[in-house]
């Protein structure tokens, strides 16, 4: 299979499963349990061969590859790099990631018959989410599943950031609205602490299955929390905001879009003995597993 190099502009040509090695380096610690490795493997490999199957090269600069190396399709560290590894005192964790690959060779995840969307994220705040409730679509084996493994191993689970008021409405797009200036003034400095804990300029409406932000009024609008997380740059759309003095805090929880396989979920399920295949079938809904040969020639 071939794989666009975006800092070089270059076309690897691999095997497939030195690409599904690549992109273990390159989207899990290599330092994770190796159930958690092998799931990751069958997920990676899943996502590359729906694209292959489909003859799916859209997101490839002049469509002579099939994939790419970057968060549009999957990070991957290229055949140099992980030769490096070899080299720099990381040759430990390359034979674990290879052992990973080794071990799952050739299994997809699939649903009816067909390899599925393998979507994986960082870590959750205690759910996964339901498709359709940060895409669009409905997707039968993408639906919200508990994580709890997540906040009791992941030391950046939880993650507070802080700006004044005027820079969330700036990076929201809107002028500050009438009633938020004669609390705080334009300049965002509270006028009285006890007054702008009352006129909060926020509220959310409502939450998803996930329990991630699903609707929240910011001032004089509503937006979704993926928006929200999205133009504020946010860790996940799982968030609490509150005022103190001027300054809006944010705290987040989980890191990424929240659907399918948590990596932090995984490792914590591997660390307390669940296989990768109990790991995968915990995350997406109704899976079964074929090999890969069965969709390519």
């Amino acid at each position: 299979m071939r794989v666009y190099l975006s800092r070089t502009g270059a076309v690897e040509t691999v095997p497939l499963e030195q690409y599904v090695t690549g992109v273990i380096a390159a989207e899990m610690p290599a330092d994770f349990e190796l159930a958690a490795l092998k799931a990751q493997a069958i997920a990676a490999r899943t996502f590359i061969v729906r694209r292959l199957a489909a003859g799916d090269t859209s997101g490839v600069p002049a469509g002579d590859a099939d994939v790419t190396d970057t968060v549009g399709h999957q990070v991957y560290l290229s055949r140099s790099v992980l030769n490096g590894w070899k080299t720099n005192g990381k040759a430990e964790q390359l034979a674990k990631l290879q052992e990973a690959a080794r071990q799952t060779q050739g299994i997809v995840m699939t649903y009816r018959g067909e390899p599925i969307t393998a979507s994986f994220f960082s870590s959750s705040g205690g759910y996964t989410e339901n498709s359709e409730e940060y895409w669009s679509l409905k997707i039968p084996y993408l639906r919200s599943v508990p994580s709890p493994w997540d906040a009791s191993i992941n030391p950046k689970n939880r993650d507070t950031v802080s700006m004044p008021v005027t820079e969330l409405f700036g990076k929201l797009g809107q002028e500050m609205p009438e009633d938020v200036k004669a609390v705080f003034g334009s300049s965002g400095t509270s006028r009285q602490v006890s007054a702008s804990r009352k006129s909060a300029p926020f509220k959310v409406l409502s939450w998803t299955t996930g329990r991630r932000v699903k609707e929240v009024r910011i001032g004089g609008k509503v937006y979704t929390g993926r928006e929200v997380r999205e133009k504020l740059d946010l860790r996940s759309s799982q968030f609490t905001m509150t005022l103190d003095a001027g300054e809006v805090k944010i705290t987040t929880y989980g890191y990424g879009h929240g659907v399918g396989m948590s990596q932090w979920g995984a490792n914590g399920m591997a660390k307390q003995g669940f296989t990768a295949t109990q790991i995968l079938k915990h995350y997406y809904t109704g899976i079964a597993f074929q090999q890969a040969s069965h969709f390519l020639k």
